[in-house]
């Protein structure tokens, strides 16, 4: 009896993230109203100088985010600025790692997880919950030079993004939090494994400019602007960045 009580909770649960799923795609992507983006910063290590960035942060070096996509918005079938973004209390404890190597049935594990977490860290805060939740994790550049990998999560609304807690990585840190921003909105990736070069047509911000390289800006999806056939750049700051015809479907700012 026990068993199917288990059974039958855990289907009940299951039905519910999936609905949960479905209608914050559906009411985020109808662009009817401007979304209200969480950042929410964590000490992703226990050095000095990463305790200092994050107590000092303000919601200035994440203006630029809203400036982008508002710029960009202009050009496809969006009347309102996009996005609102806003930075929240710091969250003490990071989030769940992601399973190296994990397959399906982990990384959904990991997902409920994640999911979990969120609720979580961002409950009781006395604030209007955002429709979508960004957890950043700074790092000392001192003392990692390349950063774990960042996600989006398009079920649960949820990104994780690692990042440098230096003012001169701001720039870049926000081309990385407006990459797994459009994820959670349904954006793919647009650049090949494992050379991280952009994907032609899609991952190129002038697919049709002659000559084709160097490319002046870089596809948003794709992270890096092709400057030749095998040689790609990250762009420093998102006045280098576009969100090319495929993501804009992606992301329902255009009609399919």
């Amino acid at each position: 009896m026990w068993r199917y009580l288990r059974i039958t909770l855990l289907l009940l649960v299951l039905i519910a993230v999936a609905g949960t799923a479905w209608l914050d795609r559906v009411t985020t992507r109808d662009w009817k109203e401007r979304l209200w983006v969480g950042i929410y910063p964590v000490g992703g290590d226990d050095d000095p100088l990463t305790e200092a960035y994050v107590s000092g942060l303000t919601r200035a070096p994440f203006i630029a985010i809203e400036s982008f996509l508002a710029r960009e918005s202009r050009g496809y079938e969006v009347t309102s600025q996009p996005v609102h973004i806003e930075l929240y209390p710091r969250i003490a404890a990071g989030p769940p790692e992601f399973p190296a190597g994990a397959g399906r049935l982990r990384t959904a594990t990991w997902s409920l997880a994640m999911r979990w977490y969120a609720w979580r860290a961002t409950s009781g805060t006395g604030r209007a919950p955002p429709n979508i939740r960004i957890f950043v994790l700074y790092h000392a550049p001192e003392r990692q030079a390349v950063l774990p990998h960042s996600l989006g999560l398009a079920k649960g609304l949820i990104g994780v993004v690692h990042a440098f807690a230096d003012r001169q990585h701001e720039s870049r840190n926000a081309v990385v939090i407006t990459h797994e921003l459009l994820h959670t909105l349904g954006a793919t990736d647009k650049y090949g494994i494992p050379d991280l070069m952009p994907v032609f047509p899609d991952g190129y911000a002038e697919p049709d400019r002659t000559p084709r390289y160097p490319q002046p800006l870089a596809e948003i999806m794709a992270g890096r602007r092709a400057v030749s056939a095998r040689e790609a750049e990250m762009p420093d700051a998102l006045d280098e960045v576009v969100v090319g015809a495929a993501t804009a479907r992606e992301i329902a700012w255009v009609a399919r």
